[in-house]
């Protein structure tokens, strides 16, 4: 990366960290860091830049301030750029921000930039019929679960009570999802199988319709608890993994629901996009 790269942010004005105020402090901390900003692109008034936006624009580096599912509808659309990405945490679960940098602040990882300390980073992802999941996919009637963060987040109570009870329904009598290929945990299935790129692998595991009663109850703290630290079912880690169920089986990719086939396939592929990390693997050049 030349001395003085072209840097761009992209923020989602509809994210769950999203304010004028932090927005503000963002772009005051790039500038301070030495990597002032060229453009800032607000998402959904605007459309997110593509490759072929930033290769005409010369940008190096884009910075992206928004949840797991922006960030993976922005990435996803970059295969084939040279630059570089950072991702800050500006959404909810902040996923892919985590894996990257740790529990560091947007501020502190902008901060880091400017002093040299992030390197780039190679990633694995999760490929599937309805697009690739950087982050995770959970796939089975589990994936309901998405319909309620969506309903909380806009404040629309009736929407969030209607989308909470199909959840519960769906996770406790919903067709359940099995693992054929390899043949993995219960004969029967599960409500909820969530695969996601750990270590050069693909890591699955296994969540019974159990566990996300117990995570139903909470009501209104469901937006503070994760299913992940639920009980389940650790079922190792695997190239290619092939689920069946009697239905579509609903994909959550990195926070966004789809609707699959009755078989969906998962595959391990490398993500053609390299990111800045904290403790990177290489140097940033």
């Amino acid at each position: 990366m030349s001395d003085a790269p072209t840097t761009w942010l992209v923020i989602n004005s509809a994210s769950g960290s999203y304010s004028e105020e932090a927005v503000a402090a963002l772009e005051q901390a790039f500038a301070d860091a030495g990597h002032p900003l060229a453009e800032t692109v607000t998402i959904p008034d605007h459309e997110a830049p593509d490759r072929a936006a930033l290769e005409a624009a010369g940008v190096d580096l884009l910075a992206i301030y928004t949840g797991d599912g922006t960030i993976n509808g922005v990435v996803t659309g970059l295969y084939g750029w040279s630059g570089k990405v950072l991702v800050l945490p500006g959404g909810t679960q902040n996923l892919l921000a985590k894996s990257l940098h740790g529990d560091a602040s947007a501020e502190d990882i902008v901060a880091a930039l400017g002093r040299g300390e992030l390197g780039c980073e190679s990633r694995h992802m999760v490929r599937t019929s309805q697009g690739d999941g950087l982050c995770e996919v959970l796939a089975g009637p589990g994936a309901r679960w998405s319909d309620v963060r969506e309903a909380m987040r806009e404040g629309d109570i009736g929407g969030m009570a209607t989308s909470l009870g199909e959840a519960i329904g769906e996770s406790a009598g919903g067709a359940a999802v099995k693992i054929v290929e390899p043949a993995l945990g219960k004969p029967e299935g599960y409500p909820a199988v969530r695969v996601f790129p750990e270590q050069g692998a693909l890591g699955v595991e296994g969540y019974g319709a159990e566990t996300l009663a117990e995570y139903a109850q909470q009501g209104l703290a469901l937006l503070r608890r994760d299913f992940r630290e639920g009980p389940h079912d650790e079922l190792g880690q695997h190239a290619c993994v092939i689920c069946r169920c009697d239905q579509p089986i609903d994909l959550m990719i990195d926070g966004e629901r789809m609707t699959g086939g009755s078989e969906e396939r998962f595959e391990l592929r490398e993500c053609p996009i390299e990111f800045l990390a904290l403790n990177g693997q290489r140097p940033a050049s």
